[in-house]
C-alpha cells in the first residue's frame, strides 16, 4: 500500500498495538483513537457510550480499522458482563460507521473486529463465510455488532467484517491465559479435547488484516483463521512439543464450567472454521500449522 492515514481503535489490545507498529513500520500514518485525553498527535478521542468521536479524528483517513471491545474471556459471563461485552462491540461499532459516515469525503474502507462467535458450535462440521450464524449469546453478539456497521455500508464505504478466529500468543486472548500452564508442565486437554479449534498467528491476523485494507475484492465477512482446524487434544500435543513438556493432566468439563461459568462452553464447543475468501484472494499464511503458530508466538531465543 501508498502511504495512507489510518484510523485504529483498540490501538492499545494485543492485535492493535502489533497492527500499528507495523503500519509505522511501513509509513503509514496512524491514528489511535483512545478513550481518555490524547497524550499526541497520533491520538484522537472517541466516546462510544456518548456515540461521539472528536471532529478532526477521522480527517483525511482514507481507512479505519476497529478493533475495540471489552475481552470475552476476561471475567465470568454474569448478566452485566454481557451487557459490557454487547454495548462495547455494538455501541462502538454503530459509533465508528456513523461517524465515517458522516465524512466528506469519505474512508474508502473499514475492517472491523469480528469473531468466528458467529458460527456457533459446529462440531465436526467445517464452515466458512457462507455458512449460517449459529446460536447462543456469541453467535447473536456477532449478528449485532456485524449489523452496526450498516452505516458506513449504506455510505458506500467498504466494509470487512475480519472474523478472528483464536490468536496464538502468550501476550493476551485465551491463548495468554494457557502458556504460563503449559511453560509449567501443567497444561492438558479441555474437556473431551474432540472439540475443533480454529486458531492464527498473530503474524498471521496483522498480514490478513492489512491485506483486507489493500484488496478492494474483500467485503463482509472474511474469517481470520489458518486453513486447517485443530482439535484440541491436537493443540495440546502440539504445546507439549514446542514447550517440550509434559501435557498429561486433562481439564474436566464440570472443572472448566465451575471456573469459567458459561463462557466454558465456548471453551469445550467445537469450531471448525475455514478462511475461504482469505484464500480465495491469495493470502498465503505465513504459519498455517499449529507448530508453526506456537513456535512463532515464542520471543525469537526460544523458538525451536
Amino acid at each position: 500500500m501508498a502511504p495512507m492515514r489510518i484510523a485504529v481503535t483498540g490501538a492499545s489490545g494485543l492485535i492493535g498495538s502489533a497492527l500499528t507498529a507495523s503500519l509505522a513500520d511501513d509509513g503509514h500514518e496512524v491514528v489511535a483513537l483512545v478513550r481518555r485525553a490524547p497524550h499526541g498527535p497520533g491520538e484522537a478521542r472517541w466516546d462510544p457510550e456518548k456515540g461521539t468521536v472528536e471532529a478532526d479524528a477521522l480527517a483525511g483517513c482514507e481507512a479505519v480499522v476497529h478493533l475495540a471491545g471489552a475481552p470475552v474471556a476476561e471475567r465470568r459471563w454474569t448478566e452485566r458482563r454481557k451487557k459490557v461485552l454487547w454495548d462495547s462491540r455494538v455501541k462502538g461499532t454503530a459509533t465508528i460507521a456513523k461517524a465515517m459516515a458522516a465524512l466528506d469525503p469519505k474512508p474508502r474502507v473499514l475492517v472491523a473486529g469480528s469473531a468466528i462467535g458467529f458460527y456457533g458450535e459446529t462440531g465436526d462440521r467445517a464452515v466458512d463465510e457462507d455458512s449460517p450464524a449459529g446460536k447462543g449469546f456469541l453467535a447473536d453478539l456477532v449478528q449485532a455488532w456485524e449489523a452496526a456497521a450498516d452505516p458506513a455500508r449504506e455510505a458506500g464505504i467498504r466494509t470487512v467484517h475480519a472474523r478472528t478466529g483464536l490468536v496464538v500468543s502468550p501476550r493476551g486472548g485465551a491463548w495468554g491465559a494457557l502458556f504460563p500452564f503449559f511453560r509449567a508442565g501443567l497444561g492438558g486437554r479441555l474437556g473431551s479435547g474432540r472439540q475443533f479449534w480454529s486458531f492464527i498467528a498473530l503474524e498471521d491476523e496483522i498480514a490478513a488484516l492489512r491485506f483486507a485494507l489493500d484488496h478492494d475484492e474483500l467485503s463482509g465477512p472474511v474469517n481470520l483463521t489458518a486453513p486447517e482446524p485443530r482439535t484440541n487434544k491436537e493443540v495440546t500435543e502440539a504445546m507439549g512439543r514446542v514447550l517440550h513438556r509434559p501435557t498429561v493432566l486433562p481439564v474436566p468439563g464440570f472443572a472448566l464450567r465451575a471456573v469459567l461459568g458459561e463462557f466454558a462452553g465456548d471453551v469445550t464447543g467445537s469450531q471448525r472454521v475455514r478462511p475461504k475468501r482469505l484464500l480465495d484472494a491469495g493470502f498465503a499464511f505465513a504459519h498455517p500449522d499449529i507448530d508453526g503458530a506456537i513456535k512463532a508466538a515464542l520471543p525469537p531465543p526460544n523458538r525451536v
